[in-house]
């Protein structure tokens, strides 16, 4: 009988995780609330795979760990993949699997919902209503319809929120490295360029490449429009924070929403209340009125959790099997 363990199991995957050992009769299925650390490695004895989720790097210490266990058929339950240690992977034979695609409308609604909210200056409007301030100036809100919104990077989740905000009425321009065709027949595309310069949103759906880090900086920012709007649901990295904080203090951008943020790990999904909050800039942010922090969990919906957990448990089944998984990654 074929054994699955899974690290970092919450409460919230854990009736998804019941529903897939149910029709799973034939493998055993154990798990833990704790992550995957070369310490809690040794749990996974006797496995022939591991289920796995976590902010944490896959240090090349934590894969020797579960190599010595004898367990190299890794299944994320997530998409990003950049914080493997993907030499280390190679050297030891690790098999890797991952959920590219578990809810693109999570994410793509989370980003309209927040642009929508920044345009309408809510946050600002929300406070002055819980102190009693019921005038209507100079919280004026812009609509949807009349903004140009750029989407820089036209995958899954790209094109759910164009769908989104062409719902709303709003002309929606896109750049991609690798052009859509049917979005290309359309007229969409433009250079990164002409997204700066005309799009009053931008919104950022690309991955953390060595390309793509920073490539929110003081220069790009410069190239936009005054008071645009940044949206950042993808990944910290993306974004340089410092240079951010310089266009909000000037003026430049309008707002920013940011559900990813470069320095999250230890600090996103933890409780910091009534402790001393860890990185100032973070806090600064939060606490600014033209900004909506959310901690990565733009994806976090009951549809995407039970796609996530149910498609990365299928997967590790398969590579346990010595079967072709649904979405391997290329471990080089």
């Amino acid at each position: 009988m074929a054994k699955i363990y899974a690290y970092g199991i919450r409460k919230d995957e854990e009736p998804y995780l019941n529903e897939w050992a149910k029709n799973h009769a034939d493998v055993t299925v154990d798990y833990t609330a704790e992550l995957l650390t070369p310490e809690t490695a040794a749990q996974a004895a006797g496995a022939d795979g591991v289920v796995v989720y976590q902010q944490l790097d896959y240090t090349a210490e934590t894969l020797q760990a579960l190599a010595d266990q004898g367990v190299t058929k890794m299944s994320l339950r997530n998409v990003g993949i950049d914080n493997i240690d993907m030499a280390k992977a190679k050297e030891l034979g690790f098999e890797i699997t991952n959920v590219p695609v578990y809810s693109p409308n999570a994410i793509a609604e989370h980003a309209a919902i927040q642009t929508a909210r920044i345009l309408r200056q809510s946050k600002k409007l929300d406070e002055k209503i819980e102190n009693g301030d019921l005038r209507w100036a100079p919280t004026i809100g812009r609509e949807v319809r009349d903004q140009v919104v750029g989407v820089v990077g036209t995958g899954h989740i790209g094109q759910v929120f164009m769908q989104i905000m062409e719902g709303f009425g709003a002309k929606v321009i896109a750049y991609d490295v690798f052009k859509d065709p049917e979005l290309e027949k359309k007229g969409y595309y433009v250079s990164l360029d002409e997204i700066y310069a005309q799009a009053d949103v931008i919104s950022l759906h690309v991955p953390a490449l060595e390309s793509t880090i920073h490539m929110i900086n003081d220069e790009t920012i410069a190239k936009m429009k005054d008071d645009a709007v940044l949206v950042n649901v993808s990944r910290g990295p993306l974004v340089d924070t410092d240079a951010v904080i310089r266009a909000l203090d000037s003026g430049k951008l309008f707002g920013f929403v940011m559900d990813t943020y470069e320095d999250e790990v230890g600090i996103f999904n933890e409780d910091w209340q009534g402790k001393e909050f860890p990185d100032a800039r973070l806090n600064d942010l939060i606490h600014r009125d033209n900004v909506l922090v959310t901690p990565h969990t733009a994806f976090y919906t009951t549809h995407a959790v039970r796609n996530m957990v149910l498609k990365a448990f299928d997967n590790n089944l398969a590579l346990v099997k010595g079967e072709e998984p649904e979405t391997p990654v290329k471990v080089s």
